[in-house]
């Protein structure tokens, strides 16, 4: 049955309206964002969005749906592009939702730049590769997305990461970057970039502090193991 046809008690936008969110099924409140359901395929009968809602969250489960990347969405039953896209915005919001109730705004150790960069970085599926910029008494001033994919020397330009540096009038960066595999152990390319990032600090006089590599509930910082 489409939803139009449905009675208004059992329509999920009038219910919101009547009744608030939270007297909404998990099913209900993910239809009102996808709004439409699957068109049944020659021989078949299509679902209205609550149905589809009900298989989706049956099937995979809320967790996993919004750990999907953009592709993977892709190859479920019923979701394109655009649901694709509306699910990892969920996925997005709620991880600056829970970064921003526990702002950093000073760097005083490694585990800092841990919970600042974790909560964003413990679900991505590509390495992602970040410098976090500072002022002489370690505030944050700045922090910029370098790469993102496979972590190549060759693909972490000094310029790019020292351009950012230099616009922000930076004294100090950090680098942080992720391991999707959940394991933070550098890698030798990992050992080579920070190497080569330290070098040419030294020469424009901003200071490498750090590199972070995260894992999945743990870093590994080289200031720590006193690579730098």
């Amino acid at each position: 049955m489409k939803i139009r046809d449905l009675p208004d008690s059992s329509k999920p936008r009038e219910r919101f309206l009547k009744h608030g969110p939270e007297a909404l099924s998990d099913a209900e409140l993910f239809a009102i964002l996808l709004r439409t359901g699957t068109r049944g395929k020659k021989g078949q009968v299509g679902e209205n969005v609550i149905e589809m809602s009900n298989r989706l969250i049956n099937e995979y489960g809320l967790d996993k749906l919004l750990e999907c990347s953009l592709t993977e969405l892709q190859k479920i039953n019923g979701i394109g592009p655009s649901k694709a896209m509306q699910i990892l915005t969920i996925a997005e919001l709620q991880k600056r939702i829970n970064q921003s109730k526990k702002p950093i705004k000073k760097i005083t150790c490694a585990e800092d730049v841990f919970n600042l960069f974790h909560e964003r970085l413990k679900d991505e599926k590509q390495e992602n590769f970040y410098i976090l910029m500072l002022n002489n008494r370690n505030n944050v001033i700045g922090e910029q997305l370098i790469t993102k994919g496979i972590l190549d020397a060759s693909l972490v330009h000094s310029r790019e990461i020292f351009r950012s540096a230099i616009k922000n009038s930076a004294a100090k960066i950090i680098l942080i970057h992720n391991h999707p595999s959940g394991d933070s152990a550098p890698s030798q390319g990992d050992i080579n970039v920070t190497e080569r990032i330290r070098e040419a600090g030294k020469l424009l006089k901003i200071k490498l502090t750090d590199h972070i590599i995260m894992g999945n509930k743990e870093y590994y910082s080289f200031r720590e193991e006193q690579k730098i």
